[in-house]
């Protein structure tokens, strides 16, 4: 009867306020967020503290970069793992639609997701430059996440890169390059690998891409739709470079949709609306979605 009688006693702007509260404190102990760098990021270590700013679907002003963690049900994970790059053309990060909406997607799929708060090249006054600072916090994701995989029940070993757009420019700056773990590093996430076991790229941008695709490159999955013009070149450009270096690919170019359709469902089109069914058939016949032990 206490609990009862002060509740009541509160008044109601304050009881909307505790609800807030609650609610808040439950989202963030369901997708804990974990900063790559303890004390910020390298270098801008005295901007960490420097508040996010968002509304609705986007996010901005990100100066501690992060990735929020949204976890399969144990009865269906597969130990398979994804960290998502959302776009946003490096001026925000479309954290909603390509960031949590594809992590709950994944999560059906029995796969862990963490959603990549990057730092934005282009955003009004920003001090970052994506092929330094973005391409640093992509590396960064990788090897936090493959350092926690036991901690995190997920295998070291199946550890993917998914972006969108912008953010697939992060996810080539990362899987195109050298990643390799300094042995030698006082900071034992940084012996860790950053490269991703596969990538998967929607409507990619054209940064970080290279002339040639290394042999040693992994498997990639690629949609796009024809009529996103520029996005559409950079696909078919990949897929000539796979096929010359013998790499693994499976690429989907759709007749119509445009850019920036997300995980489909705003779509009139069938095509777009079930693409990501595509996507989880890649995962499964890639192996990527069997239960297995590591």
């Amino acid at each position: 009867m206490l609990e009862s009688s002060l509740w009541f006693e509160v008044p109601i702007p304050m009881q909307i306020l505790l609800c807030f509260l609650s609610l808040a404190a439950t989202v963030q102990a369901e997708h804990p967020v974990i900063p790559l760098w303890t004390n910020g990021a390298p270098g801008f270590e005295n901007l960490r503290n420097e508040p996010e700013q968002a509304k609705d679907w986007w996010v901005k002003h990100v100066n501690n970069p992060s990735v929020t963690i949204y976890m399969p049900p144990k009865e269906i994970a597969t130990g398979a793992a994804v960290v998502i790059a959302p776009g946003g053309g490096h001026s925000q990060l479309v954290f909603g639609p390509e960031g949590k909406d594809p992590a709950e997607y994944l999560n059906k799929l029995g796969v862990a997701a963490f959603v990549l708060k990057y730092r934005l090249g282009r955003e009004p006054g920003s001090p970052y430059k994506i092929e330094i600072h973005a391409k640093q916090d992509g590396q960064r994701a990788m090897r936090v996440v493959r350092s926690r995989a036991q901690e995190l029940g997920i295998d070291p070993n199946r550890i993917g890169f998914l972006g969108f757009s912008a953010g697939c420019e992060v996810v080539s700056l990362v899987a195109y390059n050298p990643t390799d773990g300094d042995p030698a590093a006082s900071d034992p996430v940084e012996r860790v690998s950053a490269k991703p076991d596969f990538i998967m790229q929607v409507y990619p941008g054209p940064i970080g891409v290279p002339d040639v695709i290394p042999s040693d490159a992994v498997p990639a999955f690629l949609l796009v739709s024809n009529d996103d013009q520029g996005h559409s070149d950079v696909i078919v450009s990949l897929i000539e470079k796979y096929r010359k270096a013998k790499v693994p690919i499976e690429a989907h170019i759709l007749q119509q949709g445009g850019h920036a359709f997300n995980m489909g469902g705003r779509s009139k089109l069938a095509s777009v609306k079930t693409w990501p069914q595509r996507l989880a058939d890649w995962l499964a016949d890639s192996g990527y979605l069997s239960q297995r032990k590591w």
